[in-house]
């Protein structure tokens, strides 16, 4: 069955809640499946290795998960109005993949969480789009015909699936903020099985 890569690092649980939804929006495509992976930390001390399976949550992602996948959905906290530095680690060692392209033609969307509603979900989206367009990818939104859009008082926006988190550090996507990122789901899904035709 085809699979949709959804690729992600998350420290305090947001995005990897809104990566569920995104999944649950994938598998609502009949024949599509979503695959959770998530992207190792990075850190300045370089001495230790980290362990190969995470503790908990999705495992670690491979070269080979980039190759399988019909499509990617790619997530980050944001920092400083651009994702984390693990994310972009990632993207950075994709050299052999972007000159293969492994990724070329395959519909692509991304999400993020913010702690504050002006944190800089839409830059962050943005930037994130920059090297899937590099690696070929067909970048895939979320349209104004999701009327959730254009009612939404929290996350969510064109550019892809979002959520604040709030001066409470909530992880827990808001109703309208999981219902979008479903959207974005369904759209990346639908948008892969057309293109695999």
């Amino acid at each position: 069955m085809p699979e949709i890569l959804v690729l992600y690092y998350s420290r305090g649980g947001s995005v990897a809640r809104l990566a569920r939804q995104i999944a649950r929006g994938i598998e609502e495509v009949p024949g599509m499946q979503a695959r959770l992976r998530t992207v190792p930390p990075v850190a300045a001390v370089t001495q230790q290795a980290a362990p190969p399976v995470p503790d908990d949550g999705a495992p670690y992602v491979q070269a080979s998960d980039l190759a399988d996948c019909v499509g990617l959905a790619l997530g980050s906290p944001t920092r400083f109005g651009n994702m984390a530095a693990p994310v972009k680690h990632f993207l950075d060692g994709l050299g052999a993949e972007w000159a293969s392209g492994t990724l070329a033609g395959k519909p692509a969307a991304a999400f993020t969480s913010t702690a504050t509603q002006h944190g800089g979900q839409e830059s962050t989206l943005l930037t994130m789009h920059v090297p899937l367009l590099h690696h070929g990818c067909v970048i895939v939104g979320i349209p104004f015909t999701e009327p959730l859009l254009s009612s939404t008082r929290s996350g969510g926006t064109p550019y892809g699936a979002s959520h604040v988190a709030g001066a409470q550090d909530d992880p827990q996507p808001s109703d309208e903020e999981a219902a979008l990122a479903r959207a974005l789901g369904r759209r990346l899904a639908d948008i892969a099985a057309r293109l695999a035709r």
